[in-house]
């Protein structure tokens, strides 16, 4: 038998196996495509009437902050809308919006949407399992995306052409109208979106190999020469780790309202602050992060670290400059899976390539049903 027609029964049979579970996984990747800009759509706004009156300090909304997270880690997150409510963060899935002007808590009008996307997510993850059944869902779901990197790298193995003719490649490149039968329009479409969604479908696949496995995580620290240290899970877009430096000596807290004003003309193009708020009146330093991405563009995250005793600037970094190679490489690795790090258009990119996905999917099973089922459901009629 030869090379290329082991291949091409590996590759019909993989793809066979994962077709379902890859169809599943590309059609709810479509729809969180735009997740991020949906939610931030959904949210509430504050009224003209709501926005009346001084605005509360930072340190009063802190305050408020104590009151409702407890003993919890929390940062107040401004927006640079000023309709947008501040919000509380007290970790993955806790947050409060609080009116800036008034102090009351504001019910989130992105719940529906939420929950929604929340949803979607668990089924993208975890093929919606829940207890102690989550483990293996994720595990099935991770292992369909290996089975979908196998099968673009065959795929694009048995396309490539014998001899670059034009009138050759053309007919794997370009749809083609007036096709004969059902059987000859999937074979054209299951080429022509596997060619032109590879490169944007490699990017999604190759970083979700990465988040599934350890394996493959590790190998990402190994290119970069760091330590197992660096296998921690990749940041969430709120969060970032500065480098400390020496601590100052206690003394009475500094104004948190005095650093956010500062921090505000950093960057004229921020678009949200985020103080991570101390846990006592003695801790030594504050950190504030000014965001001038989409929330996962880590290089456009600045860490601003001030004297929490008299309120100087005491550090301006870039985020990403924090970090070790291999853990800037994860990050980035974790939001080119959603696109988001190269904002919207990379998004775009991402999505479209999840409806590629579908299409070579679909097109794929009806292919092998035609090759496989139809023939020995005739063989047995006979």
């Amino acid at each position: 038998m030869s090379i290329r027609r082991i291949v091409f029964w590996s590759h019909l049979v993989v793809g066979v196996t994962a077709g379902l579970i890859i169809a599943l996984l590309s059609i709810t990747g479509v729809l969180l495509t735009y997740e991020r800009q949906i939610l931030g759509m959904a949210e509430a706004r504050l009224s003209p009437a709501a926005m009346s009156g001084e605005a509360m300090t930072a340190d009063e909304l802190g305050r408020i902050a104590g009151e409702t997270a407890g003993q919890a880690s929390r940062s107040l997150i401004y927006h640079r809308d000023p309709a947008r409510p501040v919000e509380i963060n007290a970790g993955r899935g806790r947050t409060t919006l609080i009116n800036p002007y008034s102090g009351e808590t504001i019910e989130t009008a992105a719940g529906p949407a939420r929950d929604f996307f929340g949803a979607v997510t668990s089924l993208h993850r975890y093929l919606a399992m829940s207890g102690e059944s989550r483990a293996t869902g994720k595990a099935t779901t991770g292992a369909a995306n290996l089975a979908f990197l196998f099968i673009l790298v065959r795929g694009f193995y048995l396309w490539w052409p014998k001899a670059w003719r034009w009138s050759f490649v053309k007919l794997n490149l370009l749809f083609r109208g007036n096709l004969p039968n059902a059987k000859a329009r999937d074979y054209n479409w299951h080429h022509v979106f596997g060619i032109w969604a590879l490169i944007p479908l490699l990017a999604v696949v190759i970083s979700g190999v990465v988040i599934s496995y350890p394996w493959a995580a590790s190998l990402v620290e190994r290119a970069y020469g760091d330590g197992p240290a660096a296998l921690a899970a990749p940041a969430d877009s709120s969060d970032a780790d500065a480098a400390s430096p020496a601590p100052p000596a206690p003394g009475p807290a500094a104004s948190l309202q005095a650093m956010l004003d500062p921090a505000r003309e950093i960057d004229a193009n921020w678009r949200t602050i985020a103080i991570a708020l101390p846990a006592t009146p003695q801790a030594p330093l504050v950190e504030l992060t000014v965001d001038t991405g989409n929330g996962a563009q880590y290089d456009r995250k600045r860490l601003l670290t001030f004297d929490h005793h008299d309120g100087s600037l005491l550090t301006d970094v870039i985020a990403a400059q924090t970090q070790t190679p291999a853990r800037r490489a994860r990050i980035y690795l974790r939001f080119l899976h959603t696109g988001e790090v190269y904002g919207w258009w990379g998004q775009t990119l991402a999505g479209l390539g999840s409806l590629a996905a579908l299409f070579l999917a679909w097109t794929g099973l009806a292919l092998a049903w035609r090759r496989l089922v139809i023939p020995a459901w005739r063989r047995r009629m006979q």
